[in-house]
């Protein structure tokens, strides 16, 4: 019998791949309406579309309970930055968003974003507890939609930052901010299981509680502390055995309620089989059956560390007086401690027990609330003599020689190279830094006593711990300034420091004192140009536009001594507003200076200009269009000057019907338009006008190249070009009399006579 091959018609293939796609879509959609059954919104915030100006940022805090499944971001913006164009982009006006968990992010003083920057998306959190210990930093994106899992990241408090432009100069106060800016909106939704025993994106994974229960007293006597107690709790699930099959994930939660030494977790009886036949076929499927059983070791009230012969303080809250909100100072809970002074001895309080010959430590225990994790935790330790102390600092648990978030051993060892850590002038007898934008939350802080074995030394050690809002007070050079997150739940604080300085505590020199001094001496001899205009309208009589140009350049030089940083004779703002004000009235005087109109004319549209400028320079005085509309005002002044002059000088001419048929009116026309054109030339010396354009256009340039970093240099250009094109405008003007008088009528007659007789 021959073999014959059996081919599927193509009718069959689509219908059975059509079969299959339905079924997968079935499935995904049983899915998703399982996981929207389980599943409800916790909140939804919305941040409506925002400008962030150069410079500036904004941070939206996110609550993820630990019921969470999912977090959703929608995030729109207009930058229109590619991946690979990033490293062309200066720092200070690079668009960057930030995350990091528990409090704000940090990028000014952050070197993990400058590494290879990728684009902002789902995979770029693969994996569980990116966030966990830094923050991670992308470039803004044109648009992009997130949806992050419990699987990606956990339960936690989490920060975002949007930036325009990092660096030491973000907080350096600018004499101008000019840069480009970017607009932004954003969806933020978290998705959360209905009841507290499941877990996972759709909400489909079973979550046991542990039982737990007191097992046992431990008392003793220790080799030389004496008498110490402990508790030990067990933990177990229901004295059942669980079994789990291939690839299957079960979790087990448990709450810890006191600080434990360890804790122990352990599989009793694990069973491993083997099942045979599923659905008519042999398929070998691993089934591993267990007991679990867990152990803590609690420590009695006061105690803490190995056997639980250490001591431990509770750090009380101190509010400061007439402070912001959240500044405050610690002191541990002890008769042995002065509750009216900031700081506290550390010897009367210090562990005077050690085990087995190893190093004694003292822990202490503080709280920052909800809502302050925009402050800087300052420790400081000052002593006598040579500090025999390391200092060990960890979010949540206990701190060790190995398990730590910050540390301080010596100057040379230290957390210095952490982005939220700062290192202040400590030596051999003091200690003295901050963790910047502290996570909330407990905290514990450990002391290592070096050498004290046979009792402490001697000397005298004070410490202090405080939560301050701005590090270092900015130190001395820039204001701490206090401001709220997106969702008004946090308060932040950073520091705006002053012209030269920058960083996040101000202690970055961005301009040295002999750059200071030559940008001070450009900005203030700079106005000195305003002499030249000055001197023509007191040779020329011009009393008005003497005064104007003198008053212009005083108040200008005096405006930008205050601006830089050198004295301030007036309150800025005040300064500010004649600045911006007399700059105007200036443009405008030499514009209203090129008329020949009466002064009765002239104070009229003085007078008006002068109200028009004051009102610019008072409601918005840098803006941009100001200077378009202070030339476009000198230009109507102008035009007007122009039409009253010519109203008043020049006789209308009476326009008849026969116009076209009579040549005396027509060439009545044609001279008084060639009169015209003559005094216009004669008015002008066209040298001196060409020259006051091209002084004009430099000015112009110069405004438009001018940034926060090159600002000096192009504005001191400006205050020479734009006084030397008001110089030469004013020079361009001939004071004549002969060309601006209009032909008399006597004149008339006879040059009618004339052309009559030579017509007949």
């Amino acid at each position: 019998m021959s073999e014959k091959s059996v081919l599927c018609p193509a009718s069959t293939l689509i219908l059975s791949l059509f079969t299959l796609f339905s079924c997968l879509f079935r499935l995904c959609n049983s899915m998703e309406q399982l996981g929207e059954a389980n599943t409800f919104t916790v909140s939804s915030f919305e941040y409506p579309e925002t400008q962030i100006r150069p410079f500036d940022m904004r941070y939206i805090r996110v609550d993820l309970p630990p019921w969470f499944s999912s977090m959703s971001i929608a995030l729109e913006s207009s930058v229109n930055l590619h991946i690979k164009s990033v490293g062309k982009v200066p720092k200070s006006e690079l668009p960057m968003i930030c995350f990091r968990e528990g409090s704000l992010p940090l990028p000014d003083d952050s070197s993990t974003w400058f590494r290879e920057l990728v684009s902002l998306s789902n995979s770029t959190f693969e994996g569980t507890q990116v966030l966990q210990n830094s923050e991670q930093c992308y470039p803004v994106p044109r648009n992009v939609t997130m949806k992050l899992t419990n699987d990606q990241i956990s339960a936690r408090v989490l920060y975002f930052g949007l930036f325009n432009g990092v660096g030491p100069t973000r907080t350096q106060s600018k004499m101008i901010v000019r840069g480009p800016s970017y607009s932004f909106a954003a969806n933020i939704t978290v998705e959360g299981c209905v009841t507290s025993t499941m877990q996972g994106q759709y909400c489909n994974q079973t979550v046991e509680q542990l039982s737990c229960g007191l097992s046992r007293n431990n008392s003793g006597n220790g080799s030389a502390s004496g008498f110490f107690n402990q508790s030990m709790v067990s933990c177990w699930n229901n004295f059942e055995t669980s079994c789990l099959e291939d690839e299957e994930i079960k979790i087990y939660t448990l709450e810890i309620l006191q600080i434990a030494e360890f804790l122990t977790i352990s599989a009793e009886d694990p069973l491993c089989m083997i099942i045979l036949v599923i659905g008519g076929s042999q398929r070998n499927v691993s089934k591993v059956c267990y007991s679990l059983d867990l152990q803590e070791l609690e420590c009695p009230l006061g105690k803490a560390g190995p056997n639980c012969l250490s001591e431990r303080y509770m750090l009380q809250t101190v509010l400061r007086k007439d402070s912001i909100p959240f500044e405050s100072y610690f002191l541990p809970y002890s008769e042995k401690v002065m509750s009216d002074a900031a700081d506290f001895l550390l010897e009367p309080i210090l562990s005077n027990y050690s085990f087995g010959g190893e190093d004694t430590w003292t822990y202490f225990f503080l709280n920052i609330p909800r809502g302050a994790a925009g402050g800087n935790l300052h420790v400081r330790l000052t002593s006598d003599r040579k500090s025999n102390y390391e200092v060990y600092i960890r979010n949540g648990g206990l701190p060790s020689l190995v398990n730590w978030d910050f540390y301080y051993v010596n100057k040379s060892s230290s957390s210095h190279g952490s982005m939220f850590f700062a290192l202040y002038s400590s030596s051999e007898e003091k200690v003295d830094f901050y963790i910047l934008y502290i996570k909330e939350g407990l905290w514990n802080i450990a002391l290592r006593n070096l050498n004290s074995i046979g009792g402490t030394s001697n000397g005298q050690t004070t410490m202090s711990i405080s939560l301050e809002r701005c590090p270092k007070r900015c130190s001395y050079r820039g204001d701490c300034i206090s401001a709220l997150d997106a969702s008004g739940l946090t308060s932040y604080s950073f520091c705006d420091c002053d012209r030269t300085h920058g960083g996040f505590d101000c202690s970055i020199e961005i301009v040295s004192r002999q750059g200071h001094i030559w940008q001070s001496i450009a900005l203030i001899a700079s106005n000195g140009a305003a002499v030249l205009p000055a001197i023509w309208s007191l040779r020329q009589k011009a009393f008005a536009e003497w005064l104007i140009f003198t008053t212009s350049g005083i108040s200008s030089g005096l405006y930008h001594a205050c601006d830089v940083g050198t004295w301030c004779v007036l309150s800025f703002g005040v300064l500010q507003f004649f600045d911006f004000w007399l700059s105007f009235l200036a443009v405008v005087s030499t514009f209203v200076y090129l008329t020949t109109i009466g002064e009765v004319y002239k104070r009229a549209i003085h007078t008006v200009m002068t109200i028009l400028t004051a009102l610019m320079a008072i409601t918005n005085a840098t803006r941009s269009s100001n200077v378009i509309l202070v030339m476009a005002i000198g230009a109507l002044a102008l035009l007007v000057g122009w039409l009253i002059e010519l109203s008043s000088k020049y006789r209308p001419l009476p326009i008849s019907m026969d116009l076209c048929l009579n040549r005396l009116e027509r060439w009545r026309i044609r001279e008084w338009m060639n009169n015209l054109v003559k005094t216009l030339m004669k008015r002008f010396r066209w040298g001196f006008l060409l020259a006051g354009f091209i002084a004009l256009a430099m000015a112009a340039i110069s405004r438009n190249t001018e940034n926060s970093q090159n600002y000096w240099i192009w504005h001191s250009v400006w205050h020479v070009t734009i006084y030397t094109s008001s110089f030469f405008f004013l020079c361009s003007k001939v004071n004549t009399n002969s060309g601006n008088e209009r032909p008399t009528d006597e004149n008339y007659q006879s040059t009618r006579q004339d052309s009559l007789s030579r017509g007949s």
